[in-house]
């Protein structure tokens, strides 16, 4: 098969897939370019066209999750509320449902343990908390909190959405099968404010 036909085929997307999955299901370091290729029914030749190299590959899968999540999160501040929700509330359940509905990305974004690739993810993890503090700040502000709880109410509140996150994650269910479950831990969370 000629080489741009070739390229036409294997997109940039379907290797992130690809890829995402075998390094949460296999390791990264058990990972080649040569096994995702061959995963694809590719030869790994093929794969350098996109990325040259396997660090390569997990940083661009790292900046994509994390750019989804930013924009997940942005959007919670321009869409209508929900009835009887704030907007932290549904900052909280947002991230959530994207924990849940996306356990691939979110292991490899919060929860890989590898010290090599932890230097790929903490600087996106920083940004993406960032992020989630400064519109739980910003809605702390519009309700009257005191500044001395604008440092600690976000963190809290992601660390929070995280551990539910994770209890759930292990258990392959989709976020509309522990919908209540999350809303009840978002309502209890938003009360201890």
């Amino acid at each position: 098969m000629a080489r741009r036909a070739v390229e036409q085929e294997l997109s940039r997307e379907r290797i992130l897939e690809a890829a995402r999955h075998l390094f949460i299901t296999k390791g990264y370091r058990a990972i080649s370019m040569r096994s995702i290729g061959q995963h694809l029914g590719y030869s790994h030749g093929s794969l350098y066209y996109h990325f040259k190299e396997k660090a390569e590959l997990f940083y661009a899968i790292v900046v994509e999750d994390f750019n989804h999540v930013a924009t997940l999160l942005n959007q919670v501040m321009h869409t209508p509320l929900e009835p009887g929700m704030t907007r932290v509330e549904q900052l909280i359940m947002e991230f959530i449902r994207f924990g849940i509905d996306h356990p691939y990305q979110y292991e490899i974004m919060f929860m890989i343990r590898d010290e090599e690739l932890l230097a790929y993810c903490r600087a996106e993890q920083g940004r993406c908390f960032e992020l989630f503090a400064s519109i739980v700040r910003c809605h702390m502000k519009e309700e009257g909190y005191v500044s001395e709880d604008w440092q600690s109410i976000p963190l809290t509140l992601f660390l929070s959405a995280h551990g539910f996150i994770s209890y759930y994650i292990q258990d392959k269910v989709s976020f509309e099968d522990v919908r209540q479950a999350a809303l009840t831990h978002v309502k209890v969370l938003s009360r201890s404010l």
